[in-house]
Protein backbone atom coordinates (compact mmCIF):
# COMPACT_ATOMS: atom_id res chain seq x y z
CA UNK A 1 0.00 0.00 0.00
CA UNK A 2 1.34 3.40 -0.82
CA UNK A 3 0.11 6.84 1.11
CA UNK A 4 0.44 9.67 -0.50
CA UNK A 5 0.53 12.86 1.56
CA UNK A 6 0.23 16.39 0.26
CA UNK A 7 -0.56 19.75 2.11
CA UNK A 8 -1.74 21.82 -1.35
CA UNK A 9 -3.88 22.20 -4.24
CA UNK A 10 -1.34 21.56 -6.62
CA UNK A 11 0.12 18.49 -4.99
CA UNK A 12 -3.21 16.82 -5.05
CA UNK A 13 -3.70 17.17 -8.87
CA UNK A 14 0.13 15.45 -8.98
CA UNK A 15 -1.36 12.85 -6.29
CA UNK A 16 -4.87 11.93 -8.53
CA UNK A 17 -2.55 11.03 -11.71
CA UNK A 18 -0.82 8.50 -9.78
CA UNK A 19 -4.02 7.26 -7.74
CA UNK A 20 -5.51 7.13 -11.55
CA UNK A 21 -2.80 4.41 -12.61
CA UNK A 22 -2.18 2.71 -9.15
CA UNK A 23 -5.03 0.54 -7.22
CA UNK A 24 -2.74 0.42 -4.20
CA UNK A 25 -2.56 3.90 -3.57
CA UNK A 26 -4.46 6.43 -1.17
CA UNK A 27 -4.47 9.92 -0.94
CA UNK A 28 -4.22 11.23 2.68
CA UNK A 29 -4.47 15.61 3.35
CA UNK A 30 -4.00 17.48 6.93
CA UNK A 31 -3.98 15.92 9.28
CA UNK A 32 -1.89 13.05 9.20
CA UNK A 33 -1.52 10.36 12.01
CA UNK A 34 2.58 9.58 11.32
CA UNK A 35 2.62 7.14 13.85
CA UNK A 36 -0.30 4.94 13.14
CA UNK A 37 1.45 5.04 8.91
CA UNK A 38 4.76 4.54 9.92
CA UNK A 39 3.73 0.96 11.96
CA UNK A 40 1.54 -0.13 9.00
CA UNK A 41 4.82 -0.33 6.79
CA UNK A 42 3.13 1.72 3.97
CA UNK A 43 5.43 3.57 1.66
CA UNK A 44 5.30 7.14 2.25
CA UNK A 45 4.86 9.53 -1.04
CA UNK A 46 5.39 12.79 0.01
CA UNK A 47 4.06 15.56 -2.50
CA UNK A 48 5.79 19.25 -2.25
CA UNK A 49 9.26 20.60 -0.79
CA UNK A 50 11.77 17.89 0.34
CA UNK A 51 12.28 20.00 3.59
CA UNK A 52 9.11 19.61 4.84
CA UNK A 53 8.85 15.81 3.96
CA UNK A 54 12.55 15.66 6.56
CA UNK A 55 10.67 17.75 8.92
CA UNK A 56 7.67 15.41 9.63
CA UNK A 57 9.13 11.83 9.33
CA UNK A 58 12.41 13.21 11.52
CA UNK A 59 10.80 12.29 15.21
CA UNK A 60 9.82 8.76 13.32
CA UNK A 61 13.13 7.40 11.85
CA UNK A 62 14.63 4.58 14.04
CA UNK A 63 16.93 2.64 11.39
CA UNK A 64 17.39 1.48 7.75
CA UNK A 65 16.16 -1.97 8.65
CA UNK A 66 12.69 -1.13 9.66
CA UNK A 67 11.62 2.42 8.41
CA UNK A 68 9.08 2.47 5.72
CA UNK A 69 9.86 3.43 1.96
CA UNK A 70 9.79 7.13 1.78
CA UNK A 71 9.63 9.09 -1.16
CA UNK A 72 9.29 12.64 -2.25
CA UNK A 73 8.18 14.11 -4.96
CA UNK A 74 8.59 18.31 -6.08
CA UNK A 75 4.77 19.58 -6.64
CA UNK A 76 5.70 19.63 -10.63
CA UNK A 77 6.14 16.52 -10.67
CA UNK A 78 9.78 16.71 -12.47
CA UNK A 79 11.51 14.58 -9.78
CA UNK A 80 11.18 11.63 -7.19
CA UNK A 81 13.64 11.08 -4.81
CA UNK A 82 14.13 8.47 -2.38
CA UNK A 83 14.37 9.71 1.22
CA UNK A 84 14.76 6.91 3.22
CA UNK A 85 14.99 2.87 2.81
CA UNK A 86 15.91 2.72 -0.55
CA UNK A 87 17.46 -0.67 -0.56
CA UNK A 88 15.56 -2.65 2.16
CA UNK A 89 12.28 -0.62 2.27
CA UNK A 90 12.10 -0.92 -1.64
CA UNK A 91 12.17 3.15 -1.91
CA UNK A 92 14.91 3.27 -4.49
CA UNK A 93 12.74 0.55 -6.86
CA UNK A 94 9.39 2.66 -5.70
CA UNK A 95 10.62 6.02 -6.98
CA UNK A 96 11.89 4.21 -10.71
CA UNK A 97 7.90 2.85 -10.98
CA UNK A 98 6.35 6.37 -9.63
CA UNK A 99 8.95 8.09 -12.09
CA UNK A 100 8.18 6.03 -15.03
CA UNK A 101 4.01 6.74 -14.27
CA UNK A 102 4.74 10.46 -14.06
CA UNK A 103 7.51 11.04 -16.77
CA UNK A 104 9.67 12.01 -14.10
CA UNK A 105 13.34 11.66 -13.53
CA UNK A 106 14.17 9.64 -10.56
CA UNK A 107 17.16 11.03 -8.18
CA UNK A 108 19.13 8.31 -6.59
CA UNK A 109 21.98 8.88 -4.51
CA UNK A 110 22.80 5.37 -2.86
CA UNK A 111 26.36 4.26 -4.13
CA UNK A 112 25.60 1.28 -5.60
CA UNK A 113 22.73 2.48 -7.44
CA UNK A 114 24.94 5.20 -8.97
CA UNK A 115 28.04 3.10 -9.93
CA UNK A 116 25.37 0.40 -11.34
CA UNK A 117 26.84 -2.58 -8.50
CA UNK A 118 24.60 -4.90 -6.76
CA UNK A 119 22.32 -3.64 -3.71
CA UNK A 120 23.82 -6.34 -1.48
CA UNK A 121 21.01 -5.69 1.20
CA UNK A 122 18.05 -5.83 -1.75
CA UNK A 123 19.49 -9.58 -3.15
CA UNK A 124 17.54 -11.64 -0.51
CA UNK A 125 13.65 -9.55 -1.76
CA UNK A 126 15.16 -9.64 -5.46
CA UNK A 127 15.91 -13.86 -5.39
CA UNK A 128 13.56 -15.20 -2.28
CA UNK A 129 16.59 -15.44 -0.46
CA UNK A 130 17.66 -14.72 3.29
CA UNK A 131 20.69 -13.38 4.65
CA UNK A 132 23.20 -13.51 7.48
CA UNK A 133 26.64 -11.46 8.09
CA UNK A 134 29.86 -13.04 9.66
CA UNK A 135 30.72 -9.30 10.17
CA UNK A 136 29.55 -5.50 10.11
CA UNK A 137 27.02 -5.14 7.40
CA UNK A 138 27.70 -1.91 6.73
CA UNK A 139 31.87 -2.48 7.00
CA UNK A 140 31.74 -5.07 4.33
CA UNK A 141 28.91 -3.34 2.11
CA UNK A 142 31.59 -0.49 2.30
CA UNK A 143 34.35 -3.14 0.88
CA UNK A 144 31.87 -3.84 -2.00
CA UNK A 145 30.64 0.08 -3.32
CA UNK A 146 34.77 1.02 -2.41
CA UNK A 147 35.62 -1.74 -5.48
CA UNK A 148 37.44 -3.68 -2.43
CA UNK A 149 38.87 -7.27 -3.64
CA UNK A 150 36.08 -9.39 -3.41
CA UNK A 151 34.93 -13.07 -3.93
CA UNK A 152 31.52 -14.39 -5.37
CA UNK A 153 30.64 -18.56 -3.96
CA UNK A 154 28.43 -19.90 -5.86
CA UNK A 155 27.02 -23.47 -4.64
CA UNK A 156 23.76 -23.24 -6.36
CA UNK A 157 22.20 -22.83 -9.53
CA UNK A 158 19.27 -20.73 -9.69
CA UNK A 159 17.66 -17.52 -11.07
CA UNK A 160 19.76 -15.40 -8.78
CA UNK A 161 23.17 -16.54 -9.42
CA UNK A 162 22.43 -16.36 -13.30
CA UNK A 163 22.18 -12.99 -12.48
CA UNK A 164 25.43 -12.53 -10.50
CA UNK A 165 27.03 -14.52 -12.58
CA UNK A 166 26.34 -13.22 -16.01
CA UNK A 167 27.26 -9.37 -14.88
CA UNK A 168 30.41 -9.41 -12.56
CA UNK A 169 32.02 -6.29 -11.81
CA UNK A 170 35.62 -7.01 -12.50
CA UNK A 171 36.92 -6.42 -8.99
CA UNK A 172 34.87 -9.73 -8.08
CA UNK A 173 35.98 -13.56 -8.53
CA UNK A 174 33.77 -16.09 -8.95
CA UNK A 175 34.42 -19.73 -7.18
CA UNK A 176 32.47 -22.65 -7.10
CA UNK A 177 33.40 -24.53 -4.27
CA UNK A 178 34.82 -23.68 -0.88
CA UNK A 179 37.91 -25.44 -1.61
CA UNK A 180 39.02 -23.11 -4.29
CA UNK A 181 38.75 -20.10 -2.39
CA UNK A 182 41.47 -18.65 -0.62
CA UNK A 183 39.89 -16.27 2.31
CA UNK A 184 43.22 -14.14 2.80
CA UNK A 185 43.19 -12.91 -0.75
CA UNK A 186 39.49 -10.86 -0.33
CA UNK A 187 37.93 -8.17 1.93
CA UNK A 188 34.49 -9.63 1.19
CA UNK A 189 32.98 -12.99 0.21
CA UNK A 190 29.23 -13.13 -1.12
CA UNK A 191 28.45 -16.50 -0.35
CA UNK A 192 25.13 -18.16 -1.87
CA UNK A 193 24.97 -21.47 -0.33
CA UNK A 194 22.78 -23.82 2.07
CA UNK A 195 25.87 -25.08 3.16
CA UNK A 196 27.90 -23.75 6.03
CA UNK A 197 31.35 -22.13 6.14
CA UNK A 198 33.87 -19.95 8.49
CA UNK A 199 34.83 -17.05 5.90
CA UNK A 200 35.95 -14.77 9.79
CA UNK A 201 34.46 -11.70 9.29
CA UNK A 202 34.49 -10.76 5.52
CA UNK A 203 31.25 -12.92 4.40
CA UNK A 204 27.79 -12.12 3.95
CA UNK A 205 25.69 -15.25 3.32
CA UNK A 206 22.87 -15.56 1.32
CA UNK A 207 20.50 -18.90 1.92
CA UNK A 208 18.69 -20.02 -1.24
CA UNK A 209 15.72 -22.25 -0.80
CA UNK A 210 16.85 -25.75 -2.05
CA UNK A 211 17.31 -28.16 1.38
CA UNK A 212 14.26 -30.60 1.07
CA UNK A 213 13.43 -31.91 4.92
CA UNK A 214 12.04 -35.07 4.87
CA UNK A 215 10.59 -36.37 8.23
CA UNK A 216 9.03 -38.75 10.81
CA UNK A 217 8.75 -39.08 14.44
CA UNK A 218 6.91 -41.01 17.29
CA UNK A 219 3.60 -38.78 18.05
CA UNK A 220 3.34 -36.57 20.34
CA UNK A 221 6.76 -35.03 19.94
CA UNK A 222 7.79 -32.12 22.10
CA UNK A 223 7.88 -28.90 19.92
CA UNK A 224 10.98 -26.78 21.36
CA UNK A 225 12.94 -29.63 22.35
CA UNK A 226 12.64 -31.17 18.44
CA UNK A 227 13.15 -27.79 16.52
CA UNK A 228 16.55 -26.91 19.01
CA UNK A 229 17.69 -30.71 18.20
CA UNK A 230 17.09 -30.47 14.35
CA UNK A 231 18.56 -27.22 14.22
CA UNK A 232 21.96 -28.16 15.99
CA UNK A 233 22.21 -31.65 14.10
CA UNK A 234 21.70 -29.55 10.64
CA UNK A 235 24.76 -27.24 12.12
CA UNK A 236 26.81 -29.73 12.59
CA UNK A 237 26.10 -31.61 9.39
CA UNK A 238 27.23 -27.97 7.52
CA UNK A 239 23.47 -27.12 6.52
CA UNK A 240 21.58 -23.96 7.38
CA UNK A 241 18.50 -24.30 8.34
CA UNK A 242 17.73 -21.05 6.48
CA UNK A 243 17.88 -22.20 3.81
CA UNK A 244 15.59 -25.24 4.01
CA UNK A 245 12.62 -24.73 1.20
CA UNK A 246 10.18 -27.36 2.55
CA UNK A 247 9.34 -29.81 5.12
CA UNK A 248 7.80 -33.38 4.16
CA UNK A 249 6.06 -36.31 6.24
CA UNK A 250 3.79 -39.37 5.37
CA UNK A 251 -0.01 -38.67 5.43
CA UNK A 252 -0.24 -40.64 8.71
CA UNK A 253 1.66 -37.26 10.38
CA UNK A 254 0.27 -34.40 8.47
CA UNK A 255 -1.53 -33.62 11.27
CA UNK A 256 2.22 -33.93 13.84
CA UNK A 257 1.63 -30.17 15.54
CA UNK A 258 5.62 -30.42 16.11
CA UNK A 259 5.83 -30.11 12.03
CA UNK A 260 2.81 -28.20 11.92
CA UNK A 261 4.21 -25.56 14.31
CA UNK A 262 7.91 -26.19 12.34
CA UNK A 263 6.43 -25.18 9.01
CA UNK A 264 4.63 -21.89 10.79
CA UNK A 265 7.98 -20.57 12.29
CA UNK A 266 10.40 -21.47 9.68
CA UNK A 267 7.97 -20.21 6.98
CA UNK A 268 7.82 -23.27 4.47
CA UNK A 269 5.54 -25.70 3.44
CA UNK A 270 4.89 -29.24 5.13
CA UNK A 271 4.00 -31.56 2.26
CA UNK A 272 2.34 -35.15 3.38
CA UNK A 273 3.07 -37.65 1.28
CA UNK A 274 0.83 -40.70 0.40
CA UNK A 275 2.35 -44.72 1.19
CA UNK A 276 2.17 -45.44 -2.16
CA UNK A 277 4.56 -42.33 -3.40
CA UNK A 278 7.17 -43.10 -0.96
CA UNK A 279 7.00 -46.68 -1.30
CA UNK A 280 8.47 -46.18 -4.97
CA UNK A 281 11.71 -45.27 -3.50
CA UNK A 282 14.33 -47.32 -2.62
CA UNK A 283 15.96 -45.70 0.83
CA UNK A 284 19.56 -46.82 2.27
CA UNK A 285 17.82 -47.16 5.52
CA UNK A 286 14.69 -49.70 5.34
CA UNK A 287 12.76 -50.19 8.39
CA UNK A 288 10.15 -53.15 8.48
CA UNK A 289 8.35 -51.51 11.62
CA UNK A 290 8.08 -48.47 9.62
CA UNK A 291 6.71 -50.37 6.85
CA UNK A 292 3.96 -52.17 8.83
CA UNK A 293 2.92 -48.50 10.25
CA UNK A 294 3.03 -46.27 7.07
CA UNK A 295 3.17 -48.61 4.02
CA UNK A 296 6.58 -48.04 3.19
CA UNK A 297 10.17 -48.94 4.11
CA UNK A 298 11.40 -45.02 5.17
CA UNK A 299 9.29 -41.78 5.47
CA UNK A 300 12.39 -39.02 6.22
CA UNK A 301 14.26 -40.71 3.57
CA UNK A 302 11.73 -41.29 0.64
CA UNK A 303 9.81 -38.29 1.34
CA UNK A 304 13.22 -36.02 1.25
CA UNK A 305 14.00 -37.44 -1.85
CA UNK A 306 10.39 -37.29 -3.59
CA UNK A 307 10.47 -33.59 -2.72
CA UNK A 308 13.96 -32.91 -4.21
CA UNK A 309 13.67 -34.97 -7.06
CA UNK A 310 17.23 -36.34 -6.29
CA UNK A 311 19.26 -38.75 -4.27
CA UNK A 312 20.22 -37.79 -0.45
CA UNK A 313 22.89 -35.73 1.18
CA UNK A 314 22.06 -36.72 4.40
CA UNK A 315 20.53 -40.10 5.30
CA UNK A 316 18.07 -41.01 8.16
CA UNK A 317 19.46 -39.35 11.01
CA UNK A 318 17.37 -40.57 14.32
CA UNK A 319 17.32 -38.34 17.04
CA UNK A 320 15.74 -37.69 20.66
CA UNK A 321 12.79 -34.97 21.68
CA UNK A 322 12.21 -35.71 25.15
CA UNK A 323 11.09 -39.11 25.52
CA UNK A 324 10.14 -39.18 21.64
CA UNK A 325 12.01 -40.00 18.79
CA UNK A 326 12.07 -38.54 15.28
CA UNK A 327 14.02 -38.44 12.40
CA UNK A 328 15.14 -35.98 9.80
CA UNK A 329 17.15 -36.57 5.82
CA UNK A 330 17.95 -34.19 3.88
CA UNK A 331 18.23 -33.63 0.00
CA UNK A 332 18.86 -30.82 -2.25
CA UNK A 333 16.27 -29.80 -4.88
CA UNK A 334 18.07 -31.22 -8.09
CA UNK A 335 16.78 -27.86 -9.98
CA UNK A 336 18.97 -25.37 -7.80
CA UNK A 337 21.61 -27.97 -7.33
CA UNK A 338 25.45 -27.09 -8.91
CA UNK A 339 26.77 -30.04 -10.62
CA UNK A 340 25.49 -31.07 -13.81
CA UNK A 341 23.06 -29.68 -15.88
CA UNK A 342 21.57 -29.09 -19.22
CA UNK A 343 19.57 -25.93 -20.36
CA UNK A 344 17.74 -26.21 -23.42
CA UNK A 345 17.76 -22.67 -24.89
CA UNK A 346 15.35 -21.21 -27.68
CA UNK A 347 17.70 -19.21 -29.52
CA UNK A 348 14.96 -16.86 -31.56
CA UNK A 349 14.54 -16.78 -35.18
CA UNK A 350 18.21 -15.42 -35.38
CA UNK A 351 18.34 -12.00 -34.57
CA UNK A 352 21.19 -12.56 -31.53
CA UNK A 353 19.25 -9.46 -29.73
CA UNK A 354 16.07 -11.58 -30.00
CA UNK A 355 17.00 -14.37 -27.54
CA UNK A 356 15.30 -13.56 -24.59
CA UNK A 357 17.27 -12.18 -21.67
CA UNK A 358 16.98 -15.14 -19.79
CA UNK A 359 18.64 -17.01 -22.77
CA UNK A 360 21.53 -14.70 -22.68
CA UNK A 361 22.40 -15.36 -18.94
CA UNK A 362 22.57 -18.87 -19.86
CA UNK A 363 24.90 -18.30 -23.03
CA UNK A 364 27.16 -15.94 -20.93
CA UNK A 365 27.58 -18.17 -17.67
CA UNK A 366 27.49 -22.12 -19.51
CA UNK A 367 30.58 -23.85 -19.73
CA UNK A 368 29.96 -26.03 -22.88
CA UNK A 369 27.83 -24.53 -25.78
CA UNK A 370 26.52 -26.78 -28.62
CA UNK A 371 24.20 -24.98 -31.25
CA UNK A 372 22.27 -26.19 -34.01
CA UNK A 373 24.94 -24.71 -36.46
CA UNK A 374 22.56 -25.35 -39.54
CA UNK A 375 20.15 -22.95 -38.14
CA UNK A 376 21.05 -21.07 -35.71
CA UNK A 377 23.84 -17.94 -36.22
CA UNK A 378 27.28 -18.61 -34.93
CA UNK A 379 27.01 -14.53 -33.71
CA UNK A 380 24.67 -15.66 -30.81
CA UNK A 381 27.60 -18.03 -29.23
CA UNK A 382 29.85 -15.01 -29.02
CA UNK A 383 27.41 -13.81 -25.85
CA UNK A 384 29.90 -16.82 -24.20
CA UNK A 385 32.36 -16.30 -21.49
CA UNK A 386 35.74 -16.67 -21.96
CA UNK A 387 37.10 -20.37 -21.46
CA UNK A 388 33.48 -21.69 -22.18
CA UNK A 389 33.57 -24.77 -25.53
CA UNK A 390 31.38 -23.70 -28.41
CA UNK A 391 30.62 -26.60 -31.12
CA UNK A 392 28.27 -27.09 -33.43
CA UNK A 393 25.99 -29.74 -33.96
CA UNK A 394 25.01 -29.72 -37.42
CA UNK A 395 27.11 -33.07 -38.66
CA UNK A 396 26.64 -34.98 -35.27
CA UNK A 397 24.17 -37.37 -35.03
CA UNK A 398 22.27 -37.59 -31.77
CA UNK A 399 24.49 -39.87 -29.78
CA UNK A 400 26.99 -37.76 -30.73
CA UNK A 401 25.28 -34.66 -29.78
CA UNK A 402 24.77 -36.66 -26.26
CA UNK A 403 28.30 -37.75 -26.02
CA UNK A 404 29.65 -34.59 -26.75
CA UNK A 405 27.49 -33.36 -23.43
CA UNK A 406 28.42 -36.14 -21.61
CA UNK A 407 31.89 -35.37 -20.88
CA UNK A 408 30.94 -31.79 -19.98
CA UNK A 409 27.68 -32.68 -17.98
CA UNK A 410 30.04 -35.47 -15.63
CA UNK A 411 32.43 -32.99 -14.74
CA UNK A 412 29.66 -31.08 -12.82
CA UNK A 413 29.50 -28.40 -15.77
CA UNK A 414 26.64 -26.35 -17.62
CA UNK A 415 25.45 -27.22 -20.80
CA UNK A 416 23.22 -25.19 -22.89
CA UNK A 417 22.02 -26.59 -26.13
CA UNK A 418 20.96 -23.93 -28.60
CA UNK A 419 17.85 -24.57 -30.42
CA UNK A 420 16.45 -22.17 -33.25
CA UNK A 421 13.16 -20.42 -32.69
CA UNK A 422 11.64 -22.08 -29.58
CA UNK A 423 12.59 -25.97 -28.76
CA UNK A 424 9.03 -27.31 -28.68
CA UNK A 425 8.77 -26.54 -32.54
CA UNK A 426 10.49 -29.06 -34.39
CA UNK A 427 13.52 -28.30 -32.57
CA UNK A 428 13.96 -32.26 -32.34
CA UNK A 429 14.88 -32.27 -28.77
CA UNK A 430 12.14 -34.50 -27.40
CA UNK A 431 14.99 -37.39 -28.05
CA UNK A 432 17.37 -35.75 -26.20
CA UNK A 433 15.00 -35.78 -23.52
CA UNK A 434 14.72 -39.40 -23.71
CA UNK A 435 18.04 -40.76 -23.21
CA UNK A 436 18.65 -37.91 -20.79
CA UNK A 437 15.82 -39.43 -18.27
CA UNK A 438 16.97 -42.66 -19.16
CA UNK A 439 20.75 -41.29 -17.91
CA UNK A 440 19.06 -39.46 -14.80
CA UNK A 441 20.63 -36.30 -16.13
CA UNK A 442 19.03 -32.78 -14.98
CA UNK A 443 17.69 -30.35 -17.42
CA UNK A 444 15.44 -27.62 -18.29
CA UNK A 445 14.06 -25.55 -21.12
CA UNK A 446 14.62 -21.81 -21.64
CA UNK A 447 11.64 -21.03 -24.78
CA UNK A 448 12.50 -18.53 -27.22
CA UNK A 449 10.79 -16.53 -30.14
CA UNK A 450 9.50 -18.77 -32.87
CA UNK A 451 9.91 -17.53 -36.57
CA UNK A 452 6.25 -17.43 -36.94
CA UNK A 453 5.88 -14.86 -34.37
CA UNK A 454 8.99 -12.76 -35.91
CA UNK A 455 6.91 -13.60 -39.42
CA UNK A 456 4.07 -11.69 -37.43
CA UNK A 457 6.25 -8.99 -36.48
CA UNK A 458 8.16 -8.10 -40.32
CA UNK A 459 4.74 -8.18 -41.70
CA UNK A 460 3.19 -5.88 -39.70
CA UNK A 461 0.36 -8.55 -39.31
CA UNK A 462 -2.01 -9.53 -36.81
CA UNK A 463 -2.42 -13.75 -37.41
CA UNK A 464 -6.11 -13.59 -36.68
CA UNK A 465 -8.94 -11.36 -37.09
CA UNK A 466 -12.05 -11.19 -34.80
CA UNK A 467 -14.79 -13.11 -35.95
CA UNK A 468 -13.05 -14.27 -39.06
CA UNK A 469 -10.08 -16.09 -38.37
CA UNK A 470 -9.01 -17.05 -34.57
CA UNK A 471 -6.88 -20.18 -35.46
CA UNK A 472 -3.06 -20.35 -36.22
CA UNK A 473 -1.71 -23.68 -37.37
CA UNK A 474 2.23 -24.03 -37.22
CA UNK A 475 2.83 -27.41 -39.31
CA UNK A 476 4.67 -28.31 -42.53
CA UNK A 477 4.22 -30.36 -45.62
CA UNK A 478 4.93 -33.86 -46.10
CA UNK A 479 8.39 -34.64 -47.28
CA UNK A 480 10.63 -37.51 -46.60
CA UNK A 481 9.41 -37.08 -43.28
CA UNK A 482 5.59 -38.52 -43.48
CA UNK A 483 2.81 -36.22 -41.74
CA UNK A 484 0.03 -38.08 -39.91
CA UNK A 485 -2.98 -39.05 -42.44
CA UNK A 486 -5.72 -36.72 -40.04
CA UNK A 487 -2.78 -33.51 -40.26
CA UNK A 488 -2.92 -33.73 -44.07
CA UNK A 489 -2.34 -30.14 -45.21
CA UNK A 490 -5.27 -30.38 -47.80
CA UNK A 491 -7.48 -31.38 -44.16
CA UNK A 492 -5.75 -28.44 -42.11
CA UNK A 493 -6.37 -26.44 -45.11
CA UNK A 494 -10.34 -26.96 -44.52
CA UNK A 495 -10.43 -24.03 -42.08
CA UNK A 496 -8.88 -22.00 -43.76
CA UNK A 497 -7.08 -20.50 -40.57
CA UNK A 498 -3.69 -18.32 -40.80
CA UNK A 499 -1.26 -21.68 -41.76
CA UNK A 500 2.41 -20.94 -40.85
CA UNK A 501 3.91 -23.92 -42.34
CA UNK A 502 7.95 -25.15 -41.63
CA UNK A 503 10.23 -26.58 -43.34
CA UNK A 504 8.67 -26.88 -46.70
CA UNK A 505 10.12 -24.83 -49.76
CA UNK A 506 11.24 -27.70 -51.46
CA UNK A 507 8.00 -29.21 -51.71
CA UNK A 508 6.38 -25.74 -52.50
CA UNK A 509 4.54 -26.87 -55.25
CA UNK A 510 3.11 -30.13 -53.55
CA UNK A 511 2.07 -27.44 -50.83
CA UNK A 512 0.33 -25.31 -53.04
CA UNK A 513 -1.55 -27.92 -54.72
CA UNK A 514 -2.71 -29.34 -50.86
CA UNK A 515 -3.74 -25.66 -50.19
CA UNK A 516 -5.96 -24.88 -52.72
CA UNK A 517 -8.40 -27.84 -52.00
CA UNK A 518 -9.83 -25.37 -49.55
CA UNK A 519 -8.11 -21.88 -50.09
CA UNK A 520 -9.07 -19.05 -52.85
CA UNK A 521 -6.41 -19.08 -55.70
CA UNK A 522 -5.89 -15.04 -54.43
CA UNK A 523 -5.31 -16.00 -50.44
CA UNK A 524 -2.27 -14.11 -49.49
CA UNK A 525 1.02 -15.70 -49.03
CA UNK A 526 3.98 -14.39 -47.45
CA UNK A 527 7.36 -16.50 -48.02
CA UNK A 528 9.95 -15.26 -45.57
CA UNK A 529 13.77 -16.22 -46.26
CA UNK A 530 15.63 -16.07 -42.56
CA UNK A 531 13.65 -14.00 -40.74
CA UNK A 532 15.57 -11.19 -38.56
CA UNK A 533 18.81 -12.22 -40.39
CA UNK A 534 20.59 -9.75 -41.71
CA UNK A 535 19.97 -10.80 -45.64
CA UNK A 536 16.38 -11.48 -44.48
CA UNK A 537 14.13 -11.26 -47.46
CA UNK A 538 10.61 -11.35 -47.73
CA UNK A 539 8.25 -12.59 -50.74
CA UNK A 540 4.49 -11.46 -51.02
CA UNK A 541 2.57 -13.54 -53.47
CA UNK A 542 -0.97 -15.20 -53.72
CA UNK A 543 -1.19 -19.20 -53.00
CA UNK A 544 -1.81 -19.96 -57.37
CA UNK A 545 1.96 -17.85 -57.62
CA UNK A 546 3.66 -19.91 -54.35
CA UNK A 547 5.52 -22.09 -56.37
CA UNK A 548 6.39 -19.90 -58.78
CA UNK A 549 7.53 -17.43 -56.52
CA UNK A 550 9.79 -19.90 -54.15
CA UNK A 551 11.44 -21.38 -57.56
CA UNK A 552 12.02 -18.01 -59.10
CA UNK A 553 14.27 -17.25 -55.93
CA UNK A 554 16.11 -20.21 -55.53
CA UNK A 555 14.41 -20.72 -51.58
CA UNK A 556 15.29 -23.93 -49.84
CA UNK A 557 15.69 -24.12 -46.22
CA UNK A 558 15.35 -21.81 -43.36
CA UNK A 559 11.91 -20.71 -45.24
CA UNK A 560 8.61 -20.21 -43.48
CA UNK A 561 5.50 -19.87 -45.43
CA UNK A 562 2.24 -17.73 -44.00
CA UNK A 563 -0.86 -18.35 -45.70
CA UNK A 564 -4.26 -16.55 -44.84
CA UNK A 565 -6.38 -13.55 -45.32
CA UNK A 566 -4.97 -11.93 -42.17
CA UNK A 567 -1.53 -10.76 -43.73
CA UNK A 568 -1.62 -7.61 -44.32
CA UNK A 569 -5.25 -7.26 -42.66
CA UNK A 570 -6.50 -4.14 -41.31
CA UNK A 571 -10.53 -4.42 -40.92
CA UNK A 572 -12.44 -5.93 -37.59
CA UNK A 573 -11.65 -4.45 -34.67
CA UNK A 574 -11.78 -6.67 -31.33
CA UNK A 575 -14.01 -6.51 -28.28
CA UNK A 576 -11.18 -5.77 -25.92
CA UNK A 577 -10.81 -2.09 -26.12
CA UNK A 578 -14.94 -1.52 -27.68
CA UNK A 579 -15.98 1.14 -25.16
CA UNK A 580 -19.08 -0.78 -24.41
CA UNK A 581 -17.51 -3.70 -23.54
CA UNK A 582 -16.63 -4.18 -19.72
CA UNK A 583 -14.19 -6.01 -17.98
CA UNK A 584 -12.30 -6.76 -14.78
CA UNK A 585 -9.99 -3.62 -15.17
CA UNK A 586 -12.48 -1.43 -16.96
CA UNK A 587 -16.04 -0.28 -16.79
CA UNK A 588 -18.33 -0.81 -20.34
CA UNK A 589 -19.66 2.62 -21.41
CA UNK A 590 -23.20 3.36 -23.01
Amino acid sequence: MISIITHSEKGKELAEKILAKEPEAKLIQTPVDYKNLWQTGHALVFIGALGICVREIAPFLKNKKTDPAVINIDANGQFVQPVVSGHVGGANELAKKLANLLGATPVLTTVSDTSELWALDVLPRQFNWKMECSGNLTSLTGHFVNRKKTALLLETRDKGTLFLESGCPEFVDVFYTRKELNTENYNLILAITPFLHDFGDKAIFYRPPMVCLGLGCQRGLPYEEFQQTLEKSLKEQGISSLSVASLATAELKKDEEAFLQLSREWGVLLHSISSEVLAKYNVPNPSEKVEVVTGSAGVAEAAAMHLAENGLLIQKTKLQAGNKFFTYAVAIDAQKERKGFVEFVGAGPGDPELVSVKGKRLLQTADYILYAGSLVPRELTEYAKSGCVVESSAGMDLYTQLESMKQYYYKGLSVVRLHTGDPCIYGAIQEQMAIMDKWGWHYHITPGISSFQAAAAALRSQFTIPEEVQTIILTRGEGRTPMPEKEQLHKLAQSQSTMCIYLSAAIAQKVQADLLAHYPPETPVAVCYRLTWQDEKIYRCTLETLAQTVKENKLTMTTLIVVGKAIDNRSGESKLYDRKFAHAFRKGCE
